[in-house]
């Protein structure tokens, strides 16, 4: 058996990147899952492929968000786990200086008004069951500055942070947990388009993290897994880094320093 088995989780921005590698991990560990996800080209085969569901919506409309929690439950009859997990770093979203007002907005409304609604939407069906364990991506940047600036990004994650710490706090007695995920860099089709476009300020990442590599997709599932899992139990309101040690690097080694 699995660490999920017989629980049911719901993971938005389930077809590329963390959450495709996160749907996989929770199937494998004996999960079913609903996928929700704007990709209606590739979302139903991948759904397919993993013996769940796929419902295509967009997070920043709640009517959708709140449809895509009641197909979860009117499918499975439980939701067990919310991984809200969408969300988008746009090249116009830069320094603050040249980033305007529908850049920030945008950003904002995808990386943390999104997780507002999913919050909203499962926590009536977990308050019901009387458990459930959500998980909402941050970033390590919402732990520290980044010299990259992505001004609203960071904001919006910085958002999510203090939003699930409330939230676990509010709900702990009722048999709710709420984590946030903070990934450091990872090698997701988002990162290697930042790649792709600026070569020198991706690489700038790669340089602050100690051990020398972005993460891949399936070491952040794995953390999600455990977070949805009962292994996590006595775990709520925390920000659960996933970075390779970068938050907590003054400065990264160098080979030399090991002659």
């Amino acid at each position: 058996m699995g660490k999920l088995e017989g629980k049911v989780g719901v993971i938005t921005g389930g077809c590329s990147g963390i959450g495709l590698a996160t749907a996989k991990k929770f199937v494998a560990e004996g999960a079913k899952v609903v996928i929700g996800d704007l990709d209606e080209a590739n979302g139903p085969r991948i759904a397919e492929e993993l013996g769940g569901v796929f419902v295509s919506v967009n997070v920043t409309d709640q009517a959708q968000v709140e449809n895509l929690f009641k197909v979860a439950h009117d499918t499975y009859g439980r939701i067990d786990i919310a991984f809200n997990n969408a969300g988008i770093s746009p090249a116009s979203d830069d320094s603050i200086l040249k980033t305007g007002i529908d850049a920030w907005n945008l950003v904002q409304d995808v990386n943390l008004t999104s997780v507002y609604y999913c919050c909203k939407a499962v926590l009536p069906y977990m308050l019901e069951q009387g458990s459930g364990s959500i998980i909402n991506t941050a970033s390590f940047v919402a732990i520290m500055g980044a010299a990259t600036s992505q001004i609203s990004y960071t904001a919006s994650k910085g958002g999510v942070l203090a939003m699930t710490r409330e939230l676990g706090v509010q709900f702990a007695r009722k048999g709710i947990r709420v984590n946030a995920l903070c990934p450091g860099p990872v090698n997701t089709p988002l990162l290697q388009e930042l790649f792709a476009k600026d070569p020198e300020r991706a690489a700038r990442r790669l340089v602050h993290v100690p051990m020398g590599r972005f993460a891949e997709p399936e070491e952040i599932a794995n953390a999600v897994a455990f977070l949805g899992s009962d292994e996590s139990s006595f775990i709520t309101a925390m920000d659960f880094l996933v970075d390779g040690g970068l938050s907590n690097a003054y400065v990264t080694p160098l080979d030399s320093d090991f002659d």
